[in-house]
C-alpha cells in the first residue's frame, strides 16, 4: 500500500507560497508558507510540514492504542490524542525537528490504570509513525479521564 502527496511550491524560500493536495481529497491545494512554518506561532496562515507529522503521530497512535484495548478486552469510549511536534533553529543555522509529544487522555471502562499505561507506552513505542519518527525524541503523557 502506497500513500501519496504533492506539494507546488512557487518562489525563494521566505517570500514564496505553496499548495498541498493529497491523495484523498482531504487537502486540496491547502496554503503553506515560511510564515506559517516558522512564523506564525497561532498556525492561523496556512498548513506545514510539521503540523501534518503532528496530526500523522496523534492519528496513528490513537488508532494503534484503539486495537491494543480492544484486544485487553478493553475497547475505549473515546481518545483524546495530541502531537505536538517541535521544530527550532539549529546550532549551524536552519531549522530541525527534535520531538514529538504525545499527550492522551482516555476514556476507558474497566482497564486498570496500569494496563492503560503499559498498553499507550505499546501504542506509542509500536505505532507505525512513531517507529518511522526513530531519530526524533517521541514521549507520551497518558490519562485515565
Amino acid at each position: 500500500m502506497k500513500r501519496h502527496a504533492n506539494a507546488i511550491w512557487q518562489g525563494a524560500l521566505v517570500d514564496g507560497k505553496g499548495t498541498l493536495d493529497t491523495q484523498s481529497g482531504a487537502f486540496s491545494k491547502t496554503p503553506y508558507s515560511f510564515k506559517g512554518r516558522f512564523q506564525d506561532e497561532e498556525g492561523k496562515s496556512g498548513t506545514n510540514p510539521e503540523e501534518l507529522m503532528a496530526a500523522a503521530h496523534a492519528g496513528c497512535f490513537a488508532m494503534q492504542l484503539s486495537h491494543f484495548l480492544a484486544e485487553n478486552g478493553t475497547p475505549a469510549d473515546k481518545l483524546d490524542a495530541k502531537a505536538v511536534v517541535n521544530v527550532q533553529e539549529a546550532e549551524g543555522g536552519g531549522f530541525e525537528i527534535t520531538e514529538s509529544v504525545l499527550t492522551l487522555v482516555g476514556s476507558v471502562p474497566g482497564i486498570s490504570e496500569d494496563d492503560f499505561q503499559r498498553l499507550a507506552k505499546q501504542a506509542k513505542d509500536t505505532c507505525p509513525v512513531s517507529k518511522a519518527y526513530g531519530a526524533i525524541k517521541v514521549t507520551l503523557d497518558a490519562k485515565l479521564g
